[in-house]
């Protein structure tokens, strides 16, 4: 809304007020991106709990497809490629799982950690921030569950004569044997990116800014195998799956990878730093910084 200089009419001056569209073509100003995120935390703290749900499994889904798309980019390429560009492509390809999500439309946790700023600025109470983040992270465990199953039982990790399998079972493994501190500082770091991807597509104007945004962030965190809480909903059960419904597939091509530590006690143990850590990072690290730079003198 843009109001036009006073005009003489009648000898007083009227104040006439209209409605023009915002023909910029260049990004958001970080301050209007942290006004779009207050209205963003408004919006998703107030949709209905079965959308919310619904959106929620969508989301768990399209992460897991972003971690079989890295899992399969991964399988075998240790012994063609250096270390660190193997990480730059699983990360590269990882990124789908958050462009589906913005441009298709859902609901991760980790990215609604940012609804804390809505509730900062008064705009939502915490027990609907804590509604969202309960019911989505539900919703996240179904739909990376539901994908987790169906990748197994379509025998994708026989693919690749077993390379897809192995690369499975050894991420597993890996993040079943991460310490509680490492985890919960892994996991800090790793939603300060994603909720900085996130918090960059709101100040993107087209569908392409907005995949170039996320790219760089999403790739960052799983190059630095840093932890997301979402993610590990995938990885963790497909191993144990395949650990467990398919040990002929363990013996004949995963015999040199220790396994033992990987069980369903083992992914509560992941999830629970992990998840404090993404909490922590999201609110935190992204959230909480940008209010007080940009809001603050707003609510007081």
């Amino acid at each position: 809304m843009i109001k036009d200089a006073p005009t003489p009419v009648n000898g007083r001056a009227e104040v006439r007020a209209e409605t023009r569209p915002d023909t910029r073509v260049d990004a958001y100003s970080p301050k209007e991106i942290a006004e779009r995120a207050v209205q963003m935390g408004v919006r998703k703290a107030n949709l209905g709990a079965l959308p919310m749900f619904v959106q929620a499994i969508m989301a768990g889904g399209f992460i897991s497809v972003g971690a079989l798309f890295a899992t399969i980019t991964g399988a075998g390429a240790s012994g063609i490629l250096s270390y660190g560009v193997t990480r730059l492509l699983v990360g590269f390809v990882f990124s789908l799982g958050l462009i589906l999500i913005v441009l298709g439309g859902a609901e991760l946790f980790t990215g609604n950690n940012l609804i804390m700023i809505a509730w900062a600025s008064g705009k939502v109470k915490l027990r609907a921030v804590i509604r969202n983040w309960i019911i989505v992270y539900a919703g996240n465990m179904v739909g990376s569950l539901i994908t987790a199953l169906l990748v197994f039982v379509s025998q994708e990790h026989t693919f690749g004569g077993g390379a897809v399998g192995q690369a499975a079972l050894s991420i597993a493994a890996h993040k079943a044997e991460i310490d509680f501190l490492p985890a919960l500082a892994l996991g800090i770091l790793c939603n300060a990116l994603v909720c900085m991807a996130v918090w960059l597509t709101l100040g993107a104007r087209t569908a392409t800014d907005k995949i170039l945004v996320i790219i760089f962030p999403i790739t960052a965190f799983v190059a630095a195998s840093f932890e997301h809480s979402v993610a590990n909903m995938y990885f963790m059960p497909i191993g144990l799956l395949i650990k467990t419904f398919d040990p002929a597939f363990v013996t004949n091509f995963a015999a040199n990878i220790s396994l033992d530590g990987l069980t369903l006690m083992s992914f509560v143990n992941n999830l629970i730093p992990v998840t404090i850590g993404n909490i922590i990072g999201g609110v935190v690290m992204v959230g909480a910084l940008y209010w007080f730079v940009y809001l603050r003198d707003n609510h007081l």
